[in-house]
């Protein structure tokens, strides 16, 4: 009769660590979900796109691929921030930036995105450019500023970082064209 009684007792034991096993995966899955929506960065990618990141980098990405870019008249020499890791890290932990220079941020698709300067040490402006090239928004960029910066448009594809002020200092505004040396810039977005 003990024999028994054991049996029934492991076997109850058995279900309710099976069940508080899985209120537990289910707990943790809800918790990584809610996270996945979340977000963070330094480029943000698209808010309900972004997946759970434990690693932070610690220091500045190296030089990335470039490419010549146009806004009207004015030529920039920018580096293209295309893969995640490239995009969170973006300007981090870099000390200087020439005047003609910059750095494009080319999205998958058009969305909602927001930018911020956590670990960026340099004053930056940043435009916020739909899938057609035309500039939609410059917004001044505070360093070390982990207060998120939302586009007002949900049609942002790329981002354009320059020196804080290049936008004003060599008029360009809303409404300008960025095409670059291979043609209109949703030419850039990987397939």
């Amino acid at each position: 009769m003990a024999k028994k009684d054991w049996k029934l007792k492991t076997a109850r034991d058995l279900s309710n660590l099976v069940s508080m096993t899985n209120r537990f995966a289910a707990k943790i899955a809800l918790a990584t979900m809610a996270l996945w929506f979340l977000g963070a960065g330094c480029g943000k990618p698209p808010v309900a796109a972004q997946p759970v990141n434990l690693w932070e980098p610690t220091r500045a990405q190296s030089k990335l691929q470039t490419t010549k870019i146009w806004l009207g008249a004015e030529e920039l020499e920018t580096e293209l921030a295309l893969t995640g890791e490239q995009q969170q890290i973006g300007m981090m932990f870099r000390t200087n930036m020439a005047e003609n220079t910059g750095m494009l941020f080319v999205f998958p698709w058009p969305h909602q995105t927001s930018f911020w300067m956590k670990n960026t040490i340099v004053p930056l402006s940043a435009a916020y450019i739909d899938p057609d090239g035309i500039i939609v928004e410059i917004h001044d960029l505070k360093p070390h500023d982990t207060n998120s910066v939302l586009a007002a448009s949900n049609r942002i594809q790329f981002v354009l970082e320059v020196n804080q002020g290049w936008f004003s200092r060599h008029n360009v505004k809303t409404g300008a064209v960025v095409r670059s040396e291979k043609g209109p810039l949703r030419d850039m977005v990987p397939r």
